[in-house]
């Protein structure tokens, strides 16, 4: 037996309405169109190729995110925190957004928070740098700060708790937030790069690890990719990802880095050690070092994480001059040293800090200029 469905009466039915359109939806399309502008204004940071007479067929390529409008490679990873939060319906107009950082990360979200027309909290260590927490307030941001590093955390998730707002939590969503496969990320920019390079396809990346989720990016694009590229990651003295990446012990907790942006007292969520080739782990001596000898042969100074970057470029740049192979090497600039005239680049803070650069700077020059091997195995 048939069943029809008769139409109903003009009287029955309820005029039909338009669905109104969404006051939340309109601020997120128009959000995400102004992060999407300043991602085609600023992707595509400049590929420097710094000639050392040392260095025979090994070439250093360093990226240089310092050229971000923010001034460091965290501008990306904001941008991407941003995007993450309003795409999943969690930063909407009127959202207070609360961080926690030692820095670079909070410097680039307090821009985008002002871009948008939101409140932004940094979550930070009171050791900070005066010029990163000058510049949080430049751009409207507000800096809440704690004794320890490590309490970074807990306070963050707290005053986010107290004022309604979104814990944007780069340490865990660095590497959910950012599209590994391609999508103009750091890794595919690269690589654009190098294509007419000598040597196009890098023998290896070297990167530091803050959140973890930069070298995540690096290492699981060069998988997808299927290249023969390897990934060092370096880290940095009080750091806890060197020994969970050699013990497989991902509770490891440490002291906590000086070298602000990288190491953490903690190992992160977004820290993906499988993909991982090797690790070293730099003194900060070193480190330091390498940034004042890098700074004068680029004519302006760069960043303590950059030196990091920098020094562990140079001892794989050493391992392959001794094995006799050509190739390219790819680091990065993460930002710069401006950031640091108070502390990496005063001599007073060095010495109360006991920090003596001299015999790396000697080790690091020596190698640069005539091929000398960089030092003790790491």
């Amino acid at each position: 037996m048939q069943h029809h469905i008769r139409p109903c009466q003009a009287a029955a039915c309820p005029p039909l309405a338009l669905v109104p359109d969404s006051a939340e939806r309109a601020w997120s399309r128009a959000a995400i169109a102004l992060l999407q502008g300043d991602g085609h204004r600023s992707s595509d940071t400049h590929l420097l190729k710094p000639l050392f007479s040392g260095l025979g067929g090994v070439s250093i390529y360093l990226k240089d995110e310092s050229t971000h409008p923010t001034g460091s490679l965290k501008h990306r990873l904001a941008r991407s925190l941003f995007l993450y939060g309003i795409c999943n319906g969690r930063i909407g107009p009127g959202t207070t957004l609360v961080e926690a950082s030692s820095g670079s990360t909070a410097v680039s979200e307090a821009y985008f928070a002002k871009l948008l027309g939101l409140r932004f909290i940094a979550v930070m260590p009171r050791s900070t740098s005066r010029q990163k927490i000058e510049a949080i307030q430049s751009f409207g941001g507000e800096c809440h700060f704690v004794e320890a590093a490590g309490d970074v955390y807990d306070e963050s998730l707290r005053v986010a708790h107290q004022t309604g707002g979104y814990y944007l939590d780069q340490f865990t969503n660095a590497e959910r937030a950012t599209d590994w496969r391609g999508g103009n990320n750091i890794a595919e920019s690269i690589f654009r790069q190098m294509e007419s390079e000598e040597h196009p396809i890098p023998e290896w990346l070297v990167m530091s690890a803050g959140t973890g989720g930069t070298s995540a990016t690096l290492g699981r694009y060069i998988r997808y990719r299927n290249l023969e590229t390897r990934l060092c990651v370096v880290d940095v003295e009080n750091s806890a990802f060197y020994d969970a990446w050699r013990t497989g012990d991902m509770q490891t907790v440490a002291a906590g880095s000086r070298i602000e942006g990288i190491g953490r007292p903690r190992v992160e969520p977004s820290f993906v050690p499988g993909v991982i080739d090797h690790m070293i782990r730099v003194p900060d001596a070193a480190s330091i070092a390498a940034a004042h000898v890098l700074s004068e042969r680029l004519f302006r100074q760069i960043g303590g994480s950059t030196g990091t970057n920098f020094f562990g470029a140079c001892w794989i740049a050493a391992t392959m001059l001794r094995a006799g192979r050509r190739g390219s090497i790819v680091t990065l600039i993460c930002d710069s040293g401006q950031r640091y005239a108070d502390t990496f680049f005063n001599p007073d803070w060095l010495r109360e800090s006991g920090i003596d650069i001299a015999p790396y700077r000697r080790m690091i020059e020596r190698f640069l200029d005539h091929g000398e091997f960089i030092g003790p195995e790491l």
